[in-house]
């Protein structure tokens, strides 16, 4: 190894890593954890996913004389472990320009020696997609924001379509390259990139190489801050960016001509990467990027959102299924921009899809229930919410059916609102608070009172429930229980009811009992009332209700 090969720390490996190793299944090793009791134990990572030692489980594979016979892309495979460590994209960078240019620079005499066994025994190309599996498999791999996982690649590349051979595809995100070289044709296409980790860039080169193509050049640096391409304009443009912090640039970037949508927050550099997508963008040509679901309804985004709507550029917003991504399992959307060839070019309506509910390997053409074609006016209210969801189940409303059930309850409520209404008759002489009467304390310290529950519950016959619960609520007892700042609580010690016969109690404990069900009824005729307003309104701005026509 040169001078200037890392040293790496000491690198560790997944269970999956560790059968790849010993050639045999991922149960396999759950049964040697179990039956072994000097298996290594795990150095870092979580119960779901430890990471082991690969020196030790080296150690200890030799111990019990397991995997013995390790094939060569595994013996290359763990030498460049043991060698770059967390680094490992330099590694495998190396190893591709050994293979594409016989520079072996980044390699020491060991590797270089692995690295030729293999490729007498298959290809140059087949050699580097082994690795890249296998890093793409590793759960501890150094660059995880320079990985476009295999589900997304399937997504994007459905939702691409056919690209013709001579299309220009650019990635200004590119990683290893895992993106750029997979979407299109594997002939034809004029292929360029960018890409801000050196190794990966390299990576993404070498495999443009390997695999034949030809015309293919990545760039090295900020495509934000320093965009390599700056004069290019690709009929597909392809981006899955990195996180987005607030650095994304924003201040050095104020009057950039890319921001012709708006200018970013520093909250919004999702967008900043989806108007560099789309600046690079020629006329006719397409863009699709991956961006995270809050985008759809962040506030600081709004603006934006809206000019993008407005525009008529916005074609279509693919809610992926969740686990998509390789470093989280949160939904992330597929955005899909067009700029038009002239004015006359825009789009009159969003198609939103939203496959939340599919599973990450299945099939990415959506079901006619998943789809809704949105127009434009439509999404250009207060929010601009481009949530594929939200505009999906809202097509799937029979709003007349849910408008007229929704009247058809309000009316029952109301006509059984009088009847539940207690009949009252005008009362004779002084207030009951203004006798006799006793406090709540002495009945709770006499066992007659149950104050366990939210509310207070007799636990005599010769006390009714309803009538001691309707008098705490009187005028006097409300002012007591009830705080400066308007909150209530009981006030145990200061609260009173009158002293009456059992069979008077009850009476007024029916009367409370009646007047209780009454307000529930007003309750619930308030939250259908408030359904049927907004069922309404929605209706009327989306079309799918009709005011009645003059005499109706």
């Amino acid at each position: 190894m040169n001078e200037s090969t890392p040293q790496a720390s000491e690198p560790l490996i997944t269970g999956a890593e560790i059968a790849r190793l010993a050639g045999v299944t991922r149960a396999a090793v759950s049964n040697w954890r179990r039956r072994y009791g000097d298996f290594p134990t795990p150095a870092d990572g979580g119960a779901s996913t430890p990471l082991f030692s690969l020196a030790e489980v080296r150690s200890w594979l030799a111990k019990q004389q397991k995997g013995k016979d390790f094939s060569d892309d595994v013996r290359l495979w763990q030498a460049l472990r043991g060698a770059f460590g967390d680094d490992i994209v330099a590694g495998i960078a190396g190893v591709a320009r050994f293979l594409a240019r016989d520079d072996a620079s980044a390699l020491d005499d060991n590797l270089t020696e692995l690295v030729a066994r293999l490729e007498a025994k298959e290809s140059a190309a087949h050699a580097i997609d082994q690795l890249v599996e296998r890093f793409l498999d590793s759960s501890r791999r150094a660059g995880s924001d320079q990985v476009t996982s295999s589900r997304l690649v399937k997504a994007v590349s459905h939702f691409a379509g056919p690209v013709p051979d001579d299309s220009v595809i650019f990635d200004p995100a590119c990683g290893i390259g895992t993106l750029l070289l997979s979407i299109g044709p594997a002939e034809g296409p004029i292929r360029r990139g960018q890409e801000i980790d050196p190794a990966a860039g390299e990576l993404a080169q070498a495999r443009a190489e390997l695999a034949g193509s030809q015309d293919t050049a990545i760039e090295t640096g900020d495509s934000l801050r320093e965009d390599r391409w700056p004069d290019l304009r690709a009929d597909l443009v392809l981006c899955d960016p990195p996180a987005a912090g607030p650095d994304w640039g924003r201040e050095e970037l104020l009057l950039d001509a890319r921001w012709e949508l708006g200018t970013p927050s520093k909250a919004e550099g999702d967008l900043a990467w989806l108007q560099h997508c789309y600046a690079h963008t020629a006329p006719g040509g397409r863009a699709l990027v991956v961006m995270p679901a809050s985008v759809a309804y962040r506030k600081a985004g709004r603006r934006i959102r809206a000019e993008i709507v407005r525009r008529g550029i916005l074609t279509d917003v693919v809610a992926l299924p969740p686990g998509m991504v390789a470093s989280h399992a949160q939904p992330v959307h597929l955005w899909m921009l067009h700029r038009p060839d002239d004015v006359s070019g825009s789009v009159t309506s969003v198609r939103m899809v939203d496959l939340t509910a599919s599973a990450p390997d299945g099939p990415m053409e959506p079901t006619a229930e998943q789809v809704a074609d949105v127009p434009l006016i439509d999404l250009l209210n207060d929010s601009v919410d481009l949530t594929p969801s939200a505009h999906v189940d809202a097509s799937r409303q029979d709003f007349p059916a849910e408008y007229r059930a929704l009247q058809r309850g309000i009316e029952e409520r109301l006509n059984r609102l009088t009847a539940l209404l207690p009949a009252l008759t005008a009362g004779e002489g002084p207030g009951t608070m203004d006798s006799a009467t006793i406090s709540l304390a002495e009945l709770s310290r006499a066992g007659l009172v149950d104050l366990a529950d939210a509310e207070p519950t007799s636990n005599s016959a010769q006390l009714d429930t309803e009538y001691l619960r309707g008098f705490l609520r009187s005028a006097s007892n409300n002012r007591r229980s009830t705080s400066s700042s308007g909150s209530y609580r009981l006030d145990v010690k200061g609260a009173r009811i009158p002293q009456m016969p059992v069979e008077e109690q009850r009476r007024y404990g029916a009367a409370f009992r009646a007047l209780k069900e009454f307000e529930e009824h007003i309750g619930e005729v308030t939250r259908l009332a408030e359904q049927a307003s907004t069922l309404a309104r929605d209706g009327l701005t989306s079309g799918a209700l009709m005011p009645p026509e003059d005499g109706a």
